[in-house]
Order: structure tokens, then C-alpha cells, then sequence
């Protein structure tokens, strides 16, 4: 027996399409406000509104004309650049699926998820077609694709060409607002990605409600950094266009090239990595550049030094805040907002979005109280459709009737503070050590660039606190002296057992540190010491 919709209960026809919620719908709006209004830049190339909105179409009529049929996945290994904007809201317009892929992945990942997605079209970067083993792996796969950026070669055909033949009218194509519109894959810190699925009233809602989380205005300035492919920039990318903002795209960061685009486009709403802006600050160049139009600076996946936010503030932007979310819940979910940045330090992730319920709940499924630690659970329409093909992990994010992050926080005086991922709090001889808590004593000493602490396995504390330090250029301390800043700062129980000096560790393109390599490669550290 088939749902009927509240309005048909009521004797009322639904209003179907004429209610319809979209990914393609609100660019056409924007473009139907200013045509003429500047949508993306990059480099020199600038495309207005109204083009950027002929060119999807374009690209949608494009599709269907290679008898993809709704619903059909579509993926891409693309980085930065117009034409891929143009291609990932040519794909949704055409009421096919977007797959994303992390240009950034090995061979074998990339080839698990175009068999796992069951692409049957692929839209490459000819950078990225060029390599002989990625060609094998894209060219074994059914059906075609397009190049690009870059000529056409074998089965796969010219972007351009593609949409300088077809016309730039919208194809009338039936979307329903929770039909997927895109699985994007998780990014693998802990094994095989996972397929999140997610629909078009979901990235819909969470770009609308980071438009008024970041008082996102039409004359407002974004610059797109991050991969495009991860869902932080793609949903910050898509609240500055239903913002009706311009969003400057760059290939990738160099922070004296940043800061020349900040003066030179007049960038005011400005996100990066904590290690971004910090290279901006400490850039030659800064000094010398116009940066008065900066109003709003946002850092995300990884925690801000307390020294580092006061000179940032005091000397870069007067506004920062940050912003947290995750594939399976749509970012933002939660914001450290401007007005607290200064008021306290540590891992603060604020309070929720305007779009979403936040709880801390125990394993029990029992909502938890102030100062009492749990799992971060969320509510809201930006919750993913689910795991692609995957229903036991569906449901297990969904116990209890929320999602649940995996990650650990409570609640302190009505700011969310984060604790750790389930999987990384380290049981050392009973206890229970934070690693983050770890990482930022250690963060705290001025040679140090970046930290993570894991638990290893050891015979008698069953799991060891192990922290794997990079220093910055040119720095130098012992394991003495950072053990010693441990002694200063945390509990006998949660002070490293021992502390390695790598010359960089393991991320992912997104900036993530990926710790399971560390446990993997040092899993007998202490069997080869004790």
C-alpha cells in the first residue's frame, strides 16, 4: 500500500512539481535575479550568473542525450575549475546522480567506487586520464564519459563539445525532493568508503541554512579552496550561489596567491584549514595587501591553537568562526560562532545549525545532560537517504531514531564541546585518555607544526598513549622536553608512553590526519622496545 502525501489524506491534490525542491532550481533563480551578476571566477575567467545557468542546461540536455536515463550515476574525478561546477549542477538538472571522486585516491579506491556506484558515465579531468594505470582502471568500465578539462581521447568525448552542441534551455525532467541526487563517498579513514546517499531537498535545505548561518549576502565574496568534491566546500560553494554571492575558485593553496586574490577580488567571506590561515598570516607578503574586505573567516576540520586564533583575530580577520558537519549530515550541523571564539579555548564546536536538533545520547539511546559525555547525535533534513548498499550500517547510524556521528562531546554551559571519535578515545589500564586532549598540550609548544596521539597495543597497559609530532621548518625539541610539557599539562595515565617525530602524517586531500596508518605501520612499537 502506497503513502499517500498529508494533502491527499485531506482530499487535496499534492502540488507535485510546482513544489518541487531542487539543486538546479535555485541556480536558475539566482540567474533569473541578475544575469548578469558574476557567479564564479577563476584566474581571469569570470561567468555570470545567467551563462553559469545556460551552461548547466546545456550539460543536462547533453546527458540525456547519451540515453542516460533518472536516476543513472554519474561520476566524476575532476578538481577545481568552472567546468566542473557546471558539470555537477549539469548532472543534478538532468535528474541523474552525482558521484564525486576524491582525485586524491589510490588506484584501487577509485576502482572500487566506480564498481560499487555502478557509474555508467564518467566526466574526468584529462590531467587526471593521463595516467596510464587510471585510464586502465576508468576504460575497463561500461559505458563513456567526457574529458573535461583537456582533448578528447578514445571512448571519451570533448565536455565542450558536448555542450556547444546541445541547447541551453532546461530539459523538463521530473526530480522529487527526496529523490538522491548525489552519493558521495566517505573518505576512508577508517577502511572502505562508504556511499552516502544524499537528496536534493537535503543539500538544498543545508546550503540555505549556511546562508543565513554565515549572513551570506548577494554583494559577498567566497573563495572555493577545498576540493569541490568534499561535501564542506561543495555545500559552502552552494549557500554563497543561493545567496546569490560570487564564489572565486582556485586549484589549490598557496598563501601568497591567496592573499592576492583576497585584495584583488575583494574576498569577504574567506574559508581554510587551520594550517591555511596560518600561513597566511605568517606569509612576507601580508603586510602589504588590502585585506579590509575580509568580514568573516571560517576554519573547519581540525582545532585552532588559542595563540594562533588571538593573532588571527587581532591581526587577519576580526570575525572567525568554526564550522562542523559531516557527508552523512549535510555541513554545517554545528558553528563556534565569532562572539565565543575569544570567551573560551578548546575543542568548542558551539551549537547547532538553524537546520538541525543536537543531542548527546549514551549507548543506551538515553539523552544525556550538561557535563555528561556521549555520542553526538543529530536530527534534521540534511540526515542523509543512507548508506548506498549498505543497510546494517543505515541502521546502525540510525539507532535510537537519530544519526549518530561517532563522535564525542557534552554539553558546557550550552556550547557543544568535542571530546573525541568513539573509535579514537585510547583505553589505557583502565582509564579512558581523549587523544585530543593529548594533541593539544602538545600543539601548544612553539616547534611544533601538528600532533596526533593513538593507542597502540602493549602488554601491559593494553593500550599505550603514542603521540607522532611534525615539527615546523627549521624547529627543534626532544622527546625530553615535549614529555615533559605532557607531565606539565595532563594526568600520569594520559602522558605518552612515547612520542615518534615523523616528517609529515598521513591525510586525506580533504585535510584530514588518517591515524589508522599509524596503528597499522607502528602496531609493534612497543614489542620492539619492552
Amino acid at each position: 500500500m502506497s503513502k499517500s502525501s498529508p494533502a491527499a489524506i485531506l482530499g487535496v491534490p499534492p502540488p507535485g512539481q510546482i513544489a518541487r525542491v531542487t539543486i538546479g532550481d535555485f541556480l536558475r533563480r539566482g540567474a533569473r535575479r541578475d544575469l548578469a551578476k558574476t557567479a564564479l571566477v577563476l584566474g581571469d575567467l569570470r561567468l555570470a550568473y545567467g551563462e553559469l545557468d545556460a551552461r548547466v542546461s546545456r550539460c543536462a540536455n547533453a546527458l540525456i542525450a547519451t540515453g542516460l536515463k533518472r536516476g543513472d550515476r554519474v561520476a566524476t574525478l575532476c578538481n577545481n575549475s568552472i567546468d566542473f561546477v557546471v558539470a555537477m549542477f549539469g548532472i543534478h538538472r538532468a535528474g541523474l546522480i552525482w558521484v564525486p571522486i576524491n582525485t586524491g585516491l589510490g588506484i584501487e579506491e577509485v576502482g572500487y567506487i566506480l564498481e560499487h556506484a555502478e557509474a555508467r558515465f564518467v566526466l574526468i579531468d584529462g590531467a587526471q586520464l593521463a595516467r596510464p594505470e587510471l585510464r586502465t582502471i576508468v576504460h575497463a568500465r561500461p559505458g563513456r564519459g567526457w574529458v573535461v578539462e583537456g582533448e578528447a581521447i578514445d571512448k571519451f568525448g570533448s565536455f565542450t563539445a558536448a555542450l556547444d552542441a546541445h541547447l541551453p534551455q532546461e530539459p523538463l525532467v521530473e526530480i522529487g525532493d527526496r529523490d538522491v541526487a548525489q552519493i558521495m563517498y566517505t573518505s576512508g579513514t577508517t577502511g572502505r568508503p562508504k556511499g552516502v546517499m544524499q537528496s536534493h531537498l537535503s543539500v538544498v535545505m543545508a546550503a540555505m541554512a549556511n546562508a543565513v548561518e554565515f549572513g551570506l549576502r548577494r554583494d559577498d565574496v567566497n573563495n572555493a579552496t577545498l576540493p569541490l568534491f568534499h561535501c564542506a566546500q561543495h555545500t559552502l560553494m552552494c549557500g554563497v550561489i543561493a545567496a546569490g554571492g560570487t564564489v572565486v575558485i582556485t586549484r589549490g593553496f598557496e598563501p601568497g596567491a591567496m592573499l592576492e586574490a583576497i585584495e584583488r577580488e575583494r574576498i569577504s567571506f574567506l574559508v581554510g584549514l587551520p594550517l591555511m590561515h596560518q600561513a597566511m598570516l605568517d606569509h612576507p607578503s601580508r603586510l602589504k595587501r588590502n585585506l579590509s574586505s575580509l568580514r568573516l573567516c571560517v576554519y573547519a576540520m581540525a582545532p585552532m591553537a588559542e595563540t594562533l586564533l588571538r593573532r588571527l583575530i587581532a591581526e587577519f580577520c576580526p570575525n572567525y568562526m568554526l564550522a562542523t558537519g559531516q557527508t552523512e549530515m549535510y555541513p554545517a550541523t554545528v558553528a563556534f560562532r565569532p562572539e565565543e571564539q575569544l570567551r573560551r579555548f578548546g575543542p568548542y564546536w558551539g551549537v547547532s545549525s538553524i537546520l538541525n536538533d543536537t543531542e548527546v545520547m549514551d549507548d543506551q539511546g538515553r539523552i544525556l545532560g550538561e557535563g555528561e559525555v556521549g555520542e553526538i547525535v543529530h536530527r534534521g533534513p540534511n540526515v542523509m537517504e543512507g548508506y548506498y548498499k549498505n543497510p546494517e550500517a543505515t541502521a546502525e547510524a540510525r539507532a535510537f531514531g537519530w544519526h549518530h556521528t561517532g563522535d564525542l562531546g557534552m554539553w558546557v554551559d550550552g556550547q557543544l564541546l568535542f571530546k573525541d571519535r568513539k573509535k579514537d578515545m585510547i583505553k589505557t589500564g583502565g582509564e579512558n585518555v581523549a587523544s585530543i586532549k593529548v594533541e593539544s598540550v602538545l600543539l601548544r609548544h612553539p616547534a611544533v607544526a601538528n600532533a596526533v596521539a593513538v593507542g597502540l597495543p602493549h602488554a601491559r597497559w593494553i593500550e599505550a598513549v603514542t603521540a607522532f609530532v611534525v615539527l615546523k621548518p627549521g624547529a627543534m625539541v626532544d622527546e625530553a622536553e615535549l614529555l615533559h610539557l605532557c607531565k606539565e599539562h595532563l594526568g600520569g595515565f594520559e602522558v605518552p608512553k612515547a612520542i615518534r617525530f615523523l616528517d609529515a602524517l598521513p591525510m586525506t586531500t580533504t585535510g584530514k590526519i588518517q591515524k589508522h596508518p599509524l596503528r597499522e605501520s607502528f602496531s609493534d612499537l612497543y614489542s620492539r622496545t619492552d
